[in-house]
C-alpha cells in the first residue's frame, strides 16, 4: 500500500540536535542494567541510537489512525534491519541501541520476540524531549510518542543525525554506509 511510504515532510526538527551533548541520564534498558546515554555516547568508536515511536504486539492491535501517520509505521522492520546489520556495525567500531517511550516490559518482550542483541532503552517519561535535545515527539490514539529519527554520538556529541528516517527497513544499511 502506497501511503505507508509516503514521505514525512522533512520540518526540521532534528536540525539543532547536530554537535549537542548527549546528556546524562540513565534509562532502563532490555538487557537488565540501566543505561546511562550520555556514559555511552562517551565510550570507544561511535555510538548509534535509533529512536522509534513504539514496535507493535503480537496480541494488540496498532493504535486507530496508525496507518494514516507518515513515518509511523515500521518500527519492526527498522529494529529487525539494525539486528540483521548487527556485526557490521560492530566491525565499524559502532555500538547500538534502540530508543522508545515503550515501557520496559513492552520493549523486553520485542526484543525477545525478535532476538535483538543491542540494549533497547525506555524513555517512558520523553525526557529526552525536555532535555536540550528536545527530541521531536507526535501525538497518536492519546499517545506522545518519540518521531523516528537516527543519531550517531561520538566522544559524547552527536556528530550525525538522521530525520527524517525512510523508508524504515533499509535505515540501517543507510546509516551503516555512512558510517563506511
Amino acid at each position: 500500500m502506497v501511503h505507508h511510504h509516503q514521505l514525512p515532510p522533512d520540518d526540521h526538527a532534528a536540525d539543532h540536535l547536530v554537535g549537542l551533548e548527549v546528556p546524562h541520564i540513565k534509562f532502563p534498558a532490555t538487557t537488565g542494567r540501566g543505561i546511562d546515554l550520555g556514559e555511552a555516547a562517551r565510550g570507544d568508536g561511535r555510538l548509534v541510537v535509533y529512536v522509534y515511536p513504539r514496535t507493535g504486539r503480537p496480541d494488540e492491535p496498532s493504535p486507530p489512525g496508525w496507518d494514516d501517520i507518515p513515518g509511523a509505521r515500521g518500527c519492526t522492520p527498522e529494529s529487525c534491519a539494525f539486528r540483521d546489520l548487527s556485526r557490521e556495525f560492530a566491525g565499524r567500531g559502532a555500538r547500538l541501541m534502540g530508543l522508545s517511550a515503550q515501557s520496559p516490559a513492552d520493549q523486553r518482550g520485542f526484543a525477545e520476540r525478535e532476538h535483538i542483541p543491542y540494549p533497547l532503552l525506555s524513555d517512558a517519561a520523553l525526557e529526552l524531549a525536555r532535555t536540550e535535545l528536545r527530541l521531536p515527539t507526535f501525538e497518536a490514539a492519546g499517545l506522545l510518542l518519540y518521531r523516528r529519527l537516527t543519531f550517531v554520538a561520538r566522544d559524547g556529541r552527536i556528530e550525525k543525525v538522521f530525520h527524517p528516517v525512510l523508508p524504515p527497513d533499509t535505515h540501517a544499511g543507510e546509516v551503516l554506509r555512512w558510517l563506511a
